[in-house]
């Protein structure tokens, strides 16, 4: 099992890369900006990507996820409830002084509860986590939970943005997080 944290845009975004060191399948968490760190980590390490997870869809989080889907061919995931607000990234990116294109379709909508295998017999859980975003998630892998914009260190994500809900946020946080433990 092999986990790589990144540090990408302006916001400073966490973009995770999840590998099998068996089979060299690789699993990419958020798409906020393709740098060469990540480029040369894949090629690197020999690892093909197939999903393109997103947390959610705002900019910091998935802008590029053209270029992810260009360099590895890796299918997009993203919730159901969040496509409206990923249809409309390249215009949420304008209200940021940012400029990119619009995001290429998704491959894989998913749902709380779902779950997605690669590699050998890894398999990630999801967990729908709106409150941020009315799509957000959260994904659990073997102990381990990536939750995008949902909680920081000592804090919650932003509920003031559009399809944001403080009391939302803080209802899943208390059923969905934390009865994880950890």
């Amino acid at each position: 099992m092999l986990i790589q944290q990144f540090e990408v845009t302006p916001f400073m975004a966490n973009c995770f890369v999840l590998g099998c060191e068996q089979t060299r399948e690789a699993v990419i968490i958020d798409a906020g900006e393709f740098t060469p760190e990540i480029e040369a980590f894949l090629r690197n390490r020999e690892l093909k990507a197939r999903y393109i997870i997103l947390t959610h869809s705002h900019v910091d989080h998935a802008g590029d996820v053209g270029r992810f889907k260009e360099a590895t061919g890796a299918q997009i995931v993203l919730h159901e409830d969040e496509e409206p607000l990923y249809a409309n990234l390249a215009a949420q990116a304008r209200i940021f002084g940012f400029m990119i294109d619009s995001p290429p379709p998704a491959d894989r909508l998913v749902k709380h509860g779902d779950e997605l295998a690669f590699g050998a017999d890894h398999r990630l859980g999801i967990i729908h986590c709106p409150g941020h975003s009315p799509g957000g998630i959260s994904v659990l892998w073997d102990g381990v939970v990536f939750v995008g914009d949902t909680l920081f260190a000592g804090s919650i994500g932003r509920t003031d943005l559009p399809g944001g809900s403080y009391r939302t946020l803080i209802n899943v946080i208390k059923t969905r997080l934390l009865p994880l433990g950890g």
